[in-house]
């Protein structure tokens, strides 16, 4: 098991969704000696954190500028593409980001790699989000390589880098939330043990929302609706979710299972909320195409 340095609790809030604490402790480690290499990661992890927040104009501002580490270029780039509109911008920012990483001071910088692999996930750019990270240089990028070997559905791919991760720290959070991931990716056989591996994590560290929607996700997937609808008010009631994309979509979904009557009020929120979501995008596609098929049947 990997020795916890100065960062460990700074990476450990970070990565478990307490966005909010993680920064109360980056700016508590800001008082405490520590090597070169740690004051880098602690100022680019209090920038992750903020962009967690939706807090894009201060990572744009604090992390931009061609003085700025790669690194954190990087992460203007990302609080950059977030805040735009789909389309010309965000093309815009990735055309930069690939100039960025394909500069010859971009090699072997980890940092770098796994923050453009964070916006070509975003973009849904897969093989290029892959391409940063299959080397598996950090815990970091195994985890991501896991989430997109999930995605492309190579379960197979995902459970050896999760054991690459086990190998490297087991008792890591980040190889726990990545054995969470497969379990429900595994689907309703593997559900019980991401619910109990997220109840583990919520007991000892605190629920988040991200956690959550997590145990809500895993609670659908084994077809506990109930569960996944108590996890959720639990997201909107204690940590706004009410404002959060993701926590909305799962709601929708839930509640359609429940067949509950707001359902409508939830999308209302959702619109409102998550323009650019991909899951927003898709609704108002297939909207506006039955929209249009309708009005070849309006009687005069």
């Amino acid at each position: 098991m990997a020795e916890p340095d100065e960062l460990y609790t700074l990476r450990a809030q970070y990565w478990l969704g307490h966005y909010t604490l993680a920064l109360d402790e980056g700016r508590a480690a800001a008082r405490r000696p520590m090597p070169s290499h740690l004051k880098s990661e602690r100022e680019e992890m209090m920038l992750r954190c903020q962009l967690a927040l939706g807090q894009y104009d201060k990572v744009m501002a604090d992390a931009g500028g061609n003085s700025s580490s790669l690194a954190m270029q990087a992460l203007a780039l990302h609080a950059n593409y977030l805040s735009s509109a789909p389309g010309e911008a965000r093309n815009a920012v990735l055309d930069n980001l690939k100039v960025l990483i394909t500069s010859s001071e971009a090699s072997g910088n980890t940092s770098l790699q796994l923050t453009a692999c964070h916006i070509f996930l975003a973009a849904n750019q897969l093989k290029d989000a892959l391409q940063c990270v299959h080397l598996g240089l950090t815990m970091e990028h195994l985890s991501m390589c896991i989430q997109i070997y999930i995605k492309i559905d190579r379960l197979d791919l995902a459970n050896d880098a999760l054991n690459l991760l086990k190998q490297a720290d087991e008792d890591s959070i980040l190889a726990q939330l990545a054995a969470v991931q497969l379990a429900i990716a595994t689907g309703r056989s593997k559900a019980d043990d991401a619910v109990h591996m997220l109840m583990g994590l919520s007991e000892q560290y605190g629920p988040s929302l991200m956690l959550l929607n997590y145990l809500a996700v895993a609670n659908m997937v084994g077809g506990k609706y109930e569960a996944a609808e108590s996890n959720l008010k639990e997201a909107i009631d204690e940590y706004e979710g009410i404002n959060d994309a993701d926590t909305l979509v799962n709601m929708v979904c839930c509640s359609q299972h429940l067949g509950r009557k707001d359902v409508e009020k939830y999308l209302s929120a959702l619109k409102g909320c998550g323009v650019g979501h991909p899951f927003v995008e898709g609704l108002v596609q297939v909207e506006g195409a039955f929209e249009r098929e309708a009005t070849k049947y309006v009687t005069a």
